[in-house]
C-alpha cells in the first residue's frame, strides 16, 4: 500500500519509467518518419511542417507518458512492492500502443490529407455537377 509517508514510492516509479521514456519517445518519432519515408511524395512539399509537426508529437506524447506515474500510484494501491514488475511492464506497452494507435489516426486523418495546404481546410462535401 502506498502512504503519504512512503518516501521511495517517487524514486521508485521514477527509476522504472524515465529510462523507458526514451524507447517511447524514440518509437513514436520512428512512427512519424516512417509515415513521410513511406509516402515522400506526398509529404515532399511539407519537410519544414514535418520537422514542427514531429515536434509537436513528441512534445504531447512525452505530456501523456505522465499518466504512467498515476496509473503506477494507482497500482501500488492495489498490489505490492514486489508484484509490480510485470503489471508495469503490461502498463507501459498498452500505452505504448495506444500511443502508436492515437499518433497513426492523427497523422492519416489530419495530416495526411493536406499537407500542402493552409489549416484553414474545411471538411466540407464537394458539390455535385448536373
Amino acid at each position: 500500500m502506498i502512504r503519504p509517508t512512503d518516501d521511495q514510492a517517487l524514486p521508485t516509479a521514477a527509476r522504472f519509467w524515465e529510462p523507458l521514456r526514451i524507447w517511447y519517445s524514440v518509437i513514436l518519432a520512428a512512427v512519424v518518419v516512417a509515415w513521410v519515408t513511406f509516402s515522400w511524395p506526398h509529404f515532399r512539399g511539407s519537410l519544414g511542417q514535418f520537422a514542427l509537426w514531429l515536434l509537436v508529437f513528441l512534445v504531447i506524447a512525452n505530456v501523456c507518458y505522465c499518466a504512467g506515474y498515476l496509473a503506477e500510484f494507482v497500482l501500488r494501491t492495489v498490489l505490492p512492492e514486489v508484484s509490480l514488475r510485470w503489471p508495469r511492464r503490461m502498463l507501459w506497452i498498452v500505452g505504448l500502443a495506444l500511443a502508436i494507435l492515437a499518433e497513426n489516426y492523427w497523422i492519416a486523418d489530419e495530416i495526411y490529407p493536406f499537407p500542402n495546404q493552409s489549416q484553414n481546410v474545411t471538411h466540407a462535401a464537394p458539390e455535385r455537377v448536373q
